[in-house]
């Protein structure tokens, strides 16, 4: 038994995970000492003030467009706020700018429609400045509009009678980097007339423990089947080429349709995964079928927390957690704060109740995957902005999503997985600034914090809250209680009444056909 627990402490273990490139070996530096930057990338990234890359950037560059020169695919583990977008798109814009040839070459797919905007973003400082444009493809948006601005529509000469099937051979690519949501990405390949994935160079998976934890419609074999079809080898093409080629004839891809490429050979696929909590699993891993993986990680821990994270736990005497979640907001002095819930229906409950206190002088918003895109957006620009200071806010928050000065994430319901616990805590400290991450432990959650604390190889302070502070605070909490009750049972007798209404004239109409 004792050797099957040392197996089981260890897995798992790859061959290529044993031996990683440790991150921390490289320093911040300035873009003037960056090898091989092409100037109009320098002025666009002192645009919008950039005028160093972090760590991570660094290594990635140099395993990309510096001595790597994309040899090997990438897996990188580096913690949340590190900076791991601009450390794919740079080299990825960089590559792509050395071809003119307008058509689908990066994509990079991520899990959720705020990631996907928000990674546009930073694709959209840098495209064009080299005359690289990029699409986005997200669910909650019009899909036609998506295909107008994803494929190009040739114009038709009046009068000419045009075969269908050569009309749909004239359609091109309108952008050179796609930023998508699996759920989409699926639905313009199975749909979208003119869209393919036949010359795609790049391929970033960004958040990939999530990505590959759940199926999306079955996104990944998809697209690496029709980006990378082993079983279409072209022998022209590779007697052709054979010089420039490294590795087996399986890099050789078959050759493509639209204008530049036609009768031409590709590189293989590149790959890079990136993510704070990478999964080790073989099995997950070996689905994206990677080439000459290099793992590259910050430090010696699995689970990379920011390097200025400070960590406190409120113990709450009481089971009104929310009375201690004021009693700390009121503390925190109108900070800008993230609370996280467990669920979005918990989301919008507690972000009620705080509203319902009446004298917190402070401005409160909720956020979670039940609003609407165009809503969700707006509220995080307010809050980017100061014009709210506490989110209150599900997991669709947690993962990625950059908020300039987020001094504290506060979470309410403990996680059940270090993952969450980590993604959540990784929304403050960002860009290596100081930030703390406070925790609201009933009793009897006290016992399982710690042993994923344990397990995260972290500790956490008490935070004091005095007991002064909760009882003045009561009376308003039971006003605030009473308050919320009071609307919740007003919504649903509201609802019955228009149920009741909508039913009655149905019923109306019954009666009367019986009777004639």
């Amino acid at each position: 038994m004792v050797g099957a627990t040392q197996v089981q402490k260890n897995i798992p273990v790859l061959p290529w995970m044993r031996n990683p490139v440790d991150i921390v070996d490289f320093k911040e530096t300035p873009l003037t000492l960056l090898p091989g930057l092409d100037p109009r990338l320098d002025k666009a990234l002192k645009n919008v003030h950039i005028s160093s890359l972090f760590p991570v950037q660094v290594a990635v560059w140099q395993e990309t467009l510096g001595p790597g020169a994309f040899e090997r695919d990438l897996c990188v583990n580096s913690p949340t706020g590190s900076g791991k977008t601009l450390s794919y798109a740079l080299p990825i814009v960089q590559m792509l700018a050395t071809h003119s040839v307008k058509c689908l070459r990066a994509l990079v797919v991520l899990p959720t429609r705020d990631l996907a905007v928000q990674v546009k973003r930073v694709f959209d400082d840098l495209a064009p400045a080299v005359g690289l444009s990029v699409g986005l493809a997200v669910g909650q948006s019009s899909l036609a509009d998506e295909i107008s601005a994803l494929v190009k529509v040739p114009r038709l000469e009046a009068g000419f009678c045009y075969d269908p099937e050569d009309y749909a051979n004239r359609l091109q690519s309108a952008v050179d980097i796609l930023v998508a949501t699996p759920g989409r990405l699926m639905d313009h390949i199975n749909t979208t007339k003119g869209f393919t994935l036949e010359h795609l160079r790049y391929l970033v998976v960004d958040e990939t423990d999530r990505l590959l934890g759940e199926a999306y419609q079955s996104w990944l074999p998809t697209v690496l089947k029709l980006s990378c079809p082993s079983d279409e080898i072209f022998a022209p093409c590779v007697k052709a080429f054979s010089p420039l080629i490294c590795g087996s004839l399986k890099t050789i891809r078959r050759c493509g349709v639209e204008r530049g490429f036609k009768d031409k050979a590709y590189p293989r696929l590149v790959k890079m995964l990136f993510s704070a909590t990478l999964t080790r699993n073989p099995s997950k891993l070996g689905l994206l079928h990677l080439h000459h993986p290099l793992f590259m990680t910050t430090g010696q821990s699995r689970y990379a927390f920011p390097e200025k994270l400070e960590f406190f736990k409120v113990i709450c005497e009481s089971n009104d957690k929310a009375l201690y979640l004021v009693a700390l907001l009121q503390k925190l002095e109108g900070e800008k704060c993230i609370v996280f819930t467990s669920s979005k229906e918990m989301t919008h409950r507690l972000c009620n109740l705080l509203k319902s206190f009446g004298d917190l002088q402070m401005r409160i918003k909720g956020y979670s995957s039940c609003q609407h895109q165009a809503v969700r957006s707006k509220t995080l620009d307010a809050f980017r902005k100061g014009e709210v200071e506490v989110l209150v806010s599900s997991d669709n928050l947690s993962r990625g999503t950059d908020v300039e000065a987020v001094a504290n994430v506060i979470i309410y319901d403990v996680p059940r997985y270090i993952k969450a616990y980590l993604h959540r805590a990784g929304r403050t400290a960002r860009a290596f600034q100081i930030g703390r991450c406070f925790t609201l432990l009933l009793r009897d959650e006290a016992r399982k914090f710690n042993a994923l604390q344990r397990k995260a190889e972290i500790s956490s302070t008490i935070y004091p809250l005095s007991s002064e502070s909760i009882q003045a605070l009561q009376s308003a909490y039971v006003s605030a209680f009473d308050k919320l009750k009071e609307s919740v049972e007003s919504k649903a007798s509201r609802k019955r009444k228009v149920n009741f209404k909508s039913s009655k004239p149905r019923k109306a109409k019954a009666m009367k056909v019986s009777k004639d």
